[in-house]
């Protein structure tokens, strides 16, 4: 045990050096995605959304530093990320909705002014919609009519057209309006 440790002494310093620090970086990103969250009064489930977002980004960014300081070289790295982004590239450009929704869900969380229970209309010229919004996931908006029908509504969507507030915090109960 002390010859592998004493072989590979400098590399276990960089993983341990690496992990410290990422871990301070995801505790420092969280903290701050919290507190925006917090800020502008969104629903924790949308946080926990972010802290999924800013795992993920961790984990890439450790997987490329721990590479490097186990001696896999820039050309190798390259190869091995390229050629993942290439498949990923393939795969999300047949997938491209999804991806929208998904990145329409990041900037929702950061920008959307308007809050689950608060009463929206969609100006949208084919099928307007008056609504209350229920809930905002990653990929589309829960929104209950007057008539208490479920519309779900795609994030790139809701980024795409007008939207105006009717009415602010209007009571929920049970899915149904007070209206």
């Amino acid at each position: 045990m002390y010859e592998v440790f004493s072989t590979y002494k400098t590399e276990i310093s960089y993983t341990v050096a690496t992990i410290f620090v990422l871990l301070i970086v995801q505790f420092l990103l969280k903290k701050a995605a919290h507190r925006v969250g917090k800020r502008s009064e969104i629903n924790f489930t949308r946080t926990k959304l972010m802290f999924k977002y800013i795992n993920i980004l961790i984990l890439l960014i450790a997987v490329f530093l721990l590479s490097i300081s186990w001696g896999m070289g820039f050309a190798e790295l390259s190869l091995i990320f390229s050629s993942v982004f290439a498949v990923l590239g393939v795969a999300l450009f047949a997938i491209w909705s999804i991806l929208s929704n998904i990145t329409s869900g990041i900037i929702l969380f950061f920008s959307f002014p308007y809050k689950i229970g608060d009463k929206i209309k969609i100006h949208d010229k084919d099928l307007p919609i008056e609504a209350i919004i229920e809930d905002i996931k990653a990929f589309h908006l829960h929104l209950r009519t007057l008539e208490g029908e479920l519309i779900t509504y795609p994030n790139n969507l809701i980024l795409q057209k007008a939207v105006s507030l009717v009415e602010k915090d209007v009571y929920l109960d049970e899915g149904k309006s007070s209206l």
